[in-house]
């Protein structure tokens, strides 16, 4: 098996893109992001209207619009519109592109962890945590909050934009504030998805281990196990998403008064040019990349700090065609055909920290699967993998899921199906590093709220552990971020 797929077969990682048909290639009802070139017109709506399309969302902060149309001539349409930059089918994302079950995915499920009501604690089993908090020391010099009177008083806020969050997780529910909901009604079909706002609970298990890692304190502990965490649900029950949906979580988390967003999310867009079923007709992805390239100022603007995962594909990210190629070998059994340069989102976003993954066992190699690139990667942080005997054989026989990487899970949920575990699982991916690094720019902000998103920035990166080539490298960026150094480094 080629080993650059098999992480979106084996864990809740990242989002992938799946493709629908572009206007012109048949009739059916498409939902197009569009991007102006200043702000929005006033008369916006009849314009649009006129060109055949229907106003979904408005996103006034960066100058966008999600429009829906069955018009097969609807971005022709577009062109007559004065003040359009750029506009292109909204793709489909989905958090994993297979169907996962225990024997085709994982073998032998993890059954020598307890239960959580057989034990008090999961320390022994967080290798991950107690490596980049040096065993825990971290604790000692920032929380990210203060008890008083048994209530936790958060000094910093994240921002989780994933899907979801279980409010009755024991190691969470103290640390929740608060969210919101960016799925529309009937998403997928599901008529329980009705657009409520207030409709953030976990559908999916991702969001919850994600915010483990962050913020949990309880059985096992995240790396601000006091910081407060704010929970944006942008994936359906089926882990679908769209990009203005994550565009909206961005300003509303930047609205918010965040410190810091999370974003385990990822997918591709073309930004040359792409054909569906034949060369007739051109098509980029180039609104997408622009309204993520606003969005993430607009949040960086509003002082916060924004963290992604570079994507789960062993690809070079430095190399456009590399991804370009990957894409059409990837997507072109559907009749696509990608032409030109290609980006990775929103991980080569300009204002982001893009995180790749290291394993427990290798000081020299990150995670089989990380995407990786000597401009592209900031810094590394845990996330997994199957061990070394895997990486020396790349026999599925000998995977070892212990090195995957443990955290909180929704307890409402059956257990993942790495382990039989409930309330907590094992993952792997850069979905699983990147909230190291988002909580390691919580606690750095609670402790310095003054520090601007390129202080901290740069306080992880100068302070993270140098692995791998010396200096900054392609896999592993400035090295393995840590919260005890940057925090040990702030005293200096």
């Amino acid at each position: 098996m080629n080993r650059k797929f098999l992480s979106l077969a084996v864990a809740v990682s990242l989002i992938t893109a799946a493709f629908i048909a572009p206007a012109g290639a048949s009739p059916t009802k498409n939902t197009y992001t569009i991007a102006f070139q200043q702000q929005i017109p006033a008369d916006y709506d009849p314009v649009i209207s006129k060109a055949g399309g229907k106003i979904l969302r408005v996103l006034p902060e960066v100058s966008g619009l999600e429009v829906q149309s069955d018009n097969p001539y609807f971005l022709n349409n577009l062109k007559a519109i004065k003040g359009i930059q750029a506009a292109n089918v909204s793709l489909f994302l989905k958090l994993d592109d297979k169907q996962i079950t225990p024997v085709a995915a994982n073998g032998q499920p993890v059954t020598d962890i307890p239960q959580a009501d057989q034990t008090d604690s999961y320390w022994d089993y967080q290798w991950d945590i107690q490596r980049i908090t040096h065993h825990g020391d971290s604790y000692a010099l920032e929380t990210g909050g203060v008890e008083i009177n048994g209530t936790v008083i958060h000094k910093a806020i994240v921002g989780i934009i994933d899907s979801g969050i279980d409010f009755n997780h024991p190691d969470l529910k103290n640390n929740i504030v608060g969210g919101q909901n960016f799925v529309p009604a009937n998403a997928d079909g599901d008529a329980t998805e009705t657009d409520d706002p207030n409709d953030y609970g976990d559908r999916y298990g991702h969001g919850t281990h994600v915010a483990g890692s962050i913020a949990s304190n309880g059985k096992m502990h995240g790396i601000g196990p006091d910081l407060g965490i704010r929970a944006y649900r942008i994936f359906s029950a089926s882990g679908n998403t769209q990009t203005p949906w994550i565009i909206s979580a961005i300003v509303q988390a930047a609205k918010d008064k965040v410190d810091v967003i999370n974003m385990s999310i990822g997918g591709f867009d073309s930004i040359s040019r792409y054909t569906y079923l034949d060369d007739k007709n051109a098509y980029s992805d180039v609104a997408d990349a622009l309204l993520y390239r606003r969005a993430i100022k607009y949040a960086v603007d509003h002082n916060v700090t924004v963290v992604t995962a570079a994507g789960n594909e062993s690809l070079n990210l430095n190399n456009p065609n590399v991804i370009t190629s990957y894409m059409n070998q990837t997507y072109g059994h559907l009749g696509f055909k990608f032409k030109g340069a290609s980006r990775e989102v929103p991980g080569q976003t300009p204002g982001v920290i893009t995180v790749s993954s290291s394993n427990e066992w290798s000081k020299d190699k990150i995670a089989f699967y990380s995407n990786y690139g000597s401009r592209s990667i900031d810094v590394a942080a845990p996330g997994g993998d199957y061990g070394p005997l895997y990486d020396q054989t790349s026999d599925l026989n000998l995977r070892d899921l212990h090195y995957h990487t443990f955290s909180t899970y929704p307890t409402n949920m059956e257990p993942y199906v790495t382990s039989n575990l409930r309330g907590y699982a094992l993952l792997q991916g850069t979905s699983m590093a990147s909230p190291k690094v988002a909580g390691i720019a919580g606690v750095i902000k609670a402790h310095n709220p003054g520090l601007t998103p390129a202080q901290v920035t740069a306080l992880i990166q100068q302070t993270a552990v140098d692995l791998g080539k010396p200096g900054t490298d392609a896999l592993f960026g400035a090295g393995e971020a840590n919260s005890y150094t940057a925090l040990t480094g702030m005293k200096k």
